[in-house]
């Protein structure tokens, strides 16, 4: 697969991640609370997974008993718990603080991969992410003046939201290259459904799903910003080392940001602009290219002469 549809799927599964605000704003509107929005992500979604995977690709659900492991590890403690602490900041300040919040995640991915993988941790990486936290600090309103009042319980839930989100990444590596991105991400949601299905009285609240605009609301949350997000992300994290996969999909904050902006009346600073700016750029840089090898140069050079 060539590069460009590989960094070009990464930055589409981090932008369909970023829409997430449109479909659980209507939930709390309803009365769902931030578990109850978890247990509906992870639910619908693994019905939908399930459904596409029994009819089209019933032969990639073959998986060993060992790897499940990393599927249960990747669902319960990473799913469950990112989308909890992301979904309660957002509930209590805005899209904007939560997602700026949540993308210290790339920070955790470079870290851990650097100590459970060797992968290289280079200047470029470390530019790369210094602009996009310095970024998301500018689009949350961090700095320069620091008018975002966030308390320190949010801080810490969005701190945490970050490293469990991180968590995806590493869990999930050792098995990216022995099943399909489909087979990776039913098993995860699976093992997610069971958590939430036994931790949560969703199922109480039945009748709040007779609201046409909840319905389209999870379901959207499922094809769009879970299905559609996780596949194209997984996709990338195939081919990418998982810290160069995370810091691309900072491109969420950039969606998201304009979502609060265009659909849930947030507004746009001068500084949330530079901000945008920065982790643009920050998604760029992170975009190495390898140089050819001097003899290789050389030898075109001679073929030319």
């Amino acid at each position: 697969m060539r590069s460009r549809y590989i960094y070009g799927a990464t930055i589409l599964g981090a932008a369909c991640w970023g829409l997430i605000g449109l479909f659980i704003a209507p939930l709390y509107k309803a009365g769902f609370t931030s578990w109850d929005v978890v247990t509906i992500r992870v639910v619908c979604t693994f019905v939908l997974l399930s459904g596409i995977m029994m009819t089209f690709y019933r032969e990639q659900l073959k998986a060993h008993w060992k790897d499940h492991f990393f599927f249960a590890s990747a669902g319960i403690i990473s799913i469950v718990f990112f989308n909890y602490f992301y979904f309660d900041v957002f509930s209590k300040s805005s899209l904007s603080v939560a997602v700026t919040l949540l993308y210290t995640g790339p920070v955790f991915v470079t870290l851990l991969s650097r100590l459970f993988f060797k992968e290289p941790l280079t200047l470029r990486k470390l530019m790369a992410l210094g602009l996009a936290v310095l970024g998301c600090a500018f689009v949350v309103g961090f700095f320069p003046v620091g008018q975002q009042d966030v308390s320190l319980h949010l801080l810490g839930f969005g701190l945490l939201s970050g490293f469990f989100y991180a968590l995806f990444s590493i869990v999930t590596k050792p098995v990216t290259r022995k099943y399909s991105v489909m087979t990776i991400t039913t098993y995860v949601f699976f093992y997610a459904s069971v958590c939430m299905v036994l931790s949560s009285n969703t199922i109480q609240k039945g009748s709040l799903f007779l609201n046409v605009e909840v319905l389209m609301s999870a379901f959207l949350l499922a094809l769009i910003s879970t299905v559609a997000g996780y596949v194209f992300y997984t996709i990338g994290l195939k081919h990418l080392e998982a810290s160069r996969a995370s810091i691309l999909a900072t491109v969420e904050p950039l969606v998201a940001v304009m979502t609060g902006l265009f659909f849930l009346g947030e507004e746009l600073t001068f500084w949330q602009i530079v901000g945008i700016l920065f982790v643009l750029y920050a998604a760029v840089l992170v975009v190495e290219r390898k140089r050819k090898p001097k003899s290789a140069r050389g030898s075109i050079r001679n073929k030319h002469a």
